[in-house]
């Protein structure tokens, strides 16, 4: 059973292109597992197309070479994927297909839902990995809240 003190959660700018790719991915996968070596096992992605979509395959990534852990996709609404592109719906669909746990913070979007899927993130969790560029919007405000809430949190934007 999950509890807070074996979840880490994932909070990101849609946009991660002031990194490399290499950078971004030795950084994330050097901090999921000293978190997985201090037995976290679940791992909370919001399903957005950004540092959410990269997140989340990363934790599959470490699953499929043998890490004993679980990607929980907490999204904000059912349709959160209504004016996506093509190729992000396809990754999403993959991500989706293979999540061990699915939880929806509303039936439907309404102005509001991407917030309270933040926090349920936060409040579920005991550590987050940030990719925080900006000091304002949905990925600076859910930041703030974890440190409110007492989170370990790291920004591989900035290691």
């Amino acid at each position: 059973m999950r509890e807070r003190a074996d979840t880490c959660c994932f909070t990101g700018h849609r946009d991660i292109s002031g990194v490399t790719y290499k950078t971004l991915a030795d950084r994330t996968e050097r901090l999921m597992l000293g978190l997985i070596r201090r037995n976290y096992r679940y791992f909370v992605c919001g399903g957005a197309v950004g540092f959410d979509t990269f997140a989340a395959l990363m934790v599959l990534s470490l699953r499929k070479r043998g890490a004993d852990i679980k990607l929980v996709l907490m999204l904000p609404c059912r349709d959160q994927t209504a004016k996506w592109s093509d190729y992000d719906k396809a990754v999403y669909a993959q991500i989706l297909s293979q999540a061990d746990e699915v939880i929806y913070c509303s039936e439907e979007y309404f102005p509001g839902c991407m917030q309270k899927r933040n926090r349920a993130m936060v409040d579920a969790s005991s550590a987050c990995i940030c990719y925080l560029t900006e000091p304002h919007g949905g990925t600076y405000q859910t930041a703030m809240y974890a440190r409110e809430k007492g989170l370990a949190i790291v920004n591989v934007a900035n290691d």
